[in-house]
């Protein structure tokens, strides 16, 4: 599984983003969609953008084994987060990484994937950003409070705001994904957080921010209405017949800042 690396200093201790791309994408597409090599460039982190599986021989029609989701990499029981613990494991050896900052991002199958690296690797992983993703184990014990930041658009069709089966889907593999309240309760629940959540809402975004958590851990909620199945502010997604975003906000700018936010404690 090939990784795009992208650092802009090797001399100090930095925080670590993984970006995790769609089912049939790669890693090319992630770093176009979502501009995280110009974030960490800004900022000074390092990003990484790791290929999932695929029966070709080239890097197309990629995916990441989310539980119950996707292609190839479902198909063949691909141990996915034994990759992710592997690849961190990697670049710790070979890049000035702080251990308390290590984030995972990513979009619908990858944003399934985060999911699943909270729940499996939650000891590492200081915060996840799932967007346009589902919650779809069915056991995620995390031993370890992690930081939890989701974006979810209302009219998306790929993975339904409000759960259940897909309206478009390319992948054979039949599924039903659970509701997007469905993680917040369950992260809110993990993390010891207050269940009555502080909101916000400014145009067709509503953000719900659970705080008082244990370790100093969030749990934070952006509904996009009216936004499909896009990284919000980012570019279109590289496929025949991909949502436009609605552009009033930019979701890598938002999770960054919640990222610096959230080392582990």
């Amino acid at each position: 599984m090939p990784v795009t690396i992208h650092l802009l200093s090797k001399t100090k201790s930095l925080p670590l983003v993984i970006v995790l791309h769609g089912g049939g994408g790669n890693a090319r597409n992630a770093a176009y969609m979502t501009g995280f090599s110009r974030k960490s460039d800004e900022e000074g982190f390092i990003v990484v953008y790791p290929n999932g599986t695929g029966k070709l021989k080239r890097d197309i029609l990629l995916t990441w084994n989310a539980g119950n989701c996707c292609g190839y990499a479902l198909e063949n029981n691909i141990d996915d987060t034994g990759f992710i613990d592997a690849l961190i494991e990697r670049l710790e050896r070979q890049l000035p990484i702080n251990e308390r900052q290590i984030f995972v991002t990513g979009i619908s199958n990858g944003g399934m994937m985060s999911y699943r690296i909270g729940c499996e690797l939650s000891g590492k992983i200081a915060a996840i950003a799932p967007v346009a993703g589902a919650l779809n184990l069915e056991e995620c014990k995390p031993t370890h409070p992690v930081s939890v930041i989701i974006f979810h658009g209302t009219e998306d069709k790929h993975v339904l705001y409000k759960g259940g089966k897909p309206l478009r889907q390319a992948d054979r593999n039949e599924r039903i994904d659970r509701s997007v309240s469905y993680a917040v309760s369950f992260w809110v629940g993990h993390n010891k957080c207050s269940v009555n959540p502080k909101v916000d809402e400014n145009g067709s975004i509503i953000k719900e921010a659970h705080g008082n958590c244990e370790n100093g851990s969030d749990v934070v909620l952006y509904t996009i209405k009216g936004e499909g199945h896009t990284w919000p502010g980012g570019k279109k997604g590289g496929y025949p017949g991909a949502d436009e975003s609605i552009g009033e906000i930019s979701a890598t700018d938002i999770m960054w800042d919640f990222f610096k936010n959230h080392s582990k404690r």
